[in-house]
């Protein structure tokens, strides 16, 4: 009996030893064929700001860096309003392996920390982080969140503000599959449709896609430079049966951008044109909507037409400067949308910016920008803002 006992002990353990053995035995060690780097920035702004025609609450977005649609407009002119805070810092993780296949798969992750929701300015100024990629690269192919393949992320010009030249740019980052070849990429990303309701008032966020968005790209290089060449098709969609309504319409919306970085020696010239019909989102930060519901509940795209140019000097070595204009347009059916709805908004902005390092820049930047309505009502805001990076 005491042999037969020790039999069994000795089997359950070597049982037990291959069990835990086994999957390191006959699976590849990636840590010892990887590679991992950290890279980033940190960034603290201060900035002053005035509008024309009321103001904008503590906490809100618009007083982190532009958006067009928040341009207060119709009310009372009010006192200059100072912010500080550190949330456009980034960190960035980067990892690099080397397969069994002798190939090699990326995997990156980046975050920030604008657009949370928690967080104030009453005692420690605490923001959370978000994500902004989180996407993998094997072979050819893309899996993950990042940059739209109908943006042209070259193009955007050196700014102090998160973005700039907002009103007229192409401006999103979503979960996609993008396969590339060469100078042509193609994807399949994630969708979204915003409506006005018929009348105005708001915006619906409807949620209600069947198809990704189609988007490709081919871009020229040259020693000048390069031109890019995208194109967008996606699906508008709006469902709603509850309480009564009897919502259920689609229609097929495009986009067409053409975007250029124009090499004159050291300085540069940038360049974006965009136009489409049913845009929405992807440009000027949604200021204006995909499409709008007419009286037999079914959408109707929105045209807009965005334009950017900006040009970048470099009055030497350590100092230089960005001269930019950006607008957008919208052909709005004010017996659907209402006079409520944005007709234009436009910015302008000049910077000076020092870097004793490369690593180290001060910046400082004057903003104009304005916001036009259907009704002709407009509002305008003026901004200094300046800033201190240390990029890694």
């Amino acid at each position: 009996m005491a042999r037969t006992q020790t039999f069994i002990r000795h089997t359950l353990t070597g049982l037990a030893t291959v069990i835990l053995v086994t999957p390191f035995t006959i699976q590849a060690k990636p840590l010892e064929k990887t590679t991992f780097s950290v890279s980033g920035y940190v960034k603290a702004d201060a900035m002053v700001s005035q509008y024309s025609d009321g103001t904008l609450a503590s906490g809100s977005i618009g007083r982190d860096f532009y958006i067009p649609s928040l341009t207060p407009t119709g009310g009372e002119q009010e006192s200059a309003q100072f912010d500080a805070h550190i949330k456009q810092s980034r960190f960035r993780f980067t990892s690099n392996t080397l397969l069994s296949n002798e190939q090699t798969i990326t995997g990156v992750l980046e975050f920030d920390f604008h657009t949370t929701p928690d967080g104030n300015e009453r005692i420690s100024n605490s923001y959370e982080p978000r994500i902004r990629h989180a996407f993998l690269k094997y072979n050819n192919w893309l899996i993950g969140q990042t940059w739209s393949t109908f943006q042209d992320v070259r193009t955007l010009p050196e700014s102090v503000d998160f973005i700039g030249v907002t009103d007229g740019t192409i401006f999103a980052r979503q979960t996609m599959i993008r396969y590339t070849s060469g100078a042509f990429e193609v994807s399949l990303e994630n969708p979204e449709t915003t409506v006005t309701p018929l009348g105005g008032n708001g915006r619906i966020v409807a949620d209600d896609n069947s198809v990704p968005d189609l988007a490709a790209r081919y871009t020229l290089n040259r020693p000048w430079g390069h031109v890019a060449i995208a194109g967008l098709v996606r699906q508008l969609a709006y469902v709603d049966k509850q309480d009564g309504n009897n919502i259920d319409s689609d229609e097929i919306s495009y986009g067409l951008s053409i975007t250029s970085k124009i090499n004159l020696g050291e300085d540069d010239l940038r360049v974006m044109a965009n136009i489409g019909r049913g845009l929405g989102r992807y440009i000027g930060l949604n200021a204006v909507n995909s499409a709008v519901l007419n009286a037999n509940n079914e959408l109707e795209s929105i045209d807009v037409r965005g334009f950017t140019l900006a040009y970048r000097h470099f009055w030497d070595a350590q100092w230089r400067s960005t001269f930019s204009y950006a607008m957008l347009s919208a052909d709005n059916d004010t017996e659907l949308t209402g006079l409520g709805v944005i007709k234009q908004t436009y910015s302008a902005r000049a910077n000076l910016l020092y870097s004793p390092t490369p690593e180290l820049t001060f910046a400082a930047e004057y903003a104009y920008a304005q916001k036009t309505l259907e009704s002709d009502i407009d509002g305008d805001m003026s901004r200094l803002q300046f800033s201190a990076k240390y990029a890694f």
